[in-house]
């Protein structure tokens, strides 16, 4: 395949994607690394794309939300997620405190909701484990928290720590509680909107006794791009009233505890 078809092909990927890596764009295209990476170069120098680590990312696409237009660039961004909902996210947050226990190892995921938990959980006897710099910086003055921050490239905008780095380092430890962020939920499971992020997610999940996950009522019947685990894998939910009776009986028909705040 020759460049322009190969730039249309990756237009067309990502108008329905929020994130394509390297890999899925030398598979699809069926095309070297090197030459991928110079079309990358092309489409971002005339504005078609966003690169970052690891592939590309859409720059103009959007999407609505409550019938407002919204980029998917703010739906990956840290500070935009931290104004949705807030109130919701706080008594989740509340709620999620709550069913933690003095002295546990507890793995904190990137995000806002989960940035809400990490306040919640200020001057309690814990082990937190991060990949987040928002909740580490958080609780960096916190006298009874000892906080272990993973490695890995520091994705920007959501602010977190990502790649076969963070991964080596979280396949070293153990936890009691992972507690974790999600970007969609539906009846085929738990999703997310970039590659990396379910890299290290799934990394957390194996290395974690309990899984719960905080999420508030709009993350549901949604599909991000990547799908991260089925239903099943998670222990616990804790959502907001606002959460549809549908969902509810969904996640407690797959054996999965369900808590409102």
């Amino acid at each position: 395949m020759k460049a322009p078809g190969r730039h249309l092909k990756i237009r067309a990927l990502l108008e329905a994607q929020e994130f394509v890596d390297i890999e899925t764009l030398c598979r699809e295209l069926e095309a070297s690394e090197s030459s991928v990476r110079r079309d990358l170069v092309q489409l971002e120098s005339e504005g078609e794309l966003r690169r970052v680590y690891g592939g590309a990312m859409p720059v103009r696409d959007q999407t609505r939300d409550g019938g407002r237009e919204l980029t998917r660039e703010q739906g990956l961004d840290f500070d935009w997620q931290s104004t949705r909902h807030a109130e919701e996210k706080r008594l989740i947050a509340a709620k999620t405190a709550a069913l933690i226990e003095d002295r546990q190892t507890v793995i904190l995921d990137g995000g806002s909701t989960v940035a809400a938990v990490a306040q919640a959980l200020r001057n309690r006897s814990l082990h937190v484990i991060t990949n987040s710099l928002p909740i580490a910086l958080a609780l960096d003055d916190d006298r009874q928290i000892e906080v272990t921050l993973t490695g890995g490239y520091l994705y920007p905008r959501l602010r977190v720590t990502l790649g076969p780095l963070c991964e080596q380092m979280l396949d070293g430890v153990s936890a009691d509680v992972l507690i974790m962020g999600i970007g969609g939920v539906t009846a085929d499971g738990f999703s997310n909107g970039n590659s990396l992020v379910v890299g290290s997610e799934r990394k957390m999940i194996e290395v974690a006794r309990k899984v719960i996950i905080v999420a508030d009522h709009s993350k549901f019947g949604r599909n991000a791009m990547i799908h991260l685990a089925p239903l099943e894998m998670a222990d616990c939910v804790v959502s907001d009233a606002g959460l549809a009776e549908e969902y509810r009986e969904l996640l407690r028909g797959r054996g999965v505890e369900v808590l409102l705040a």
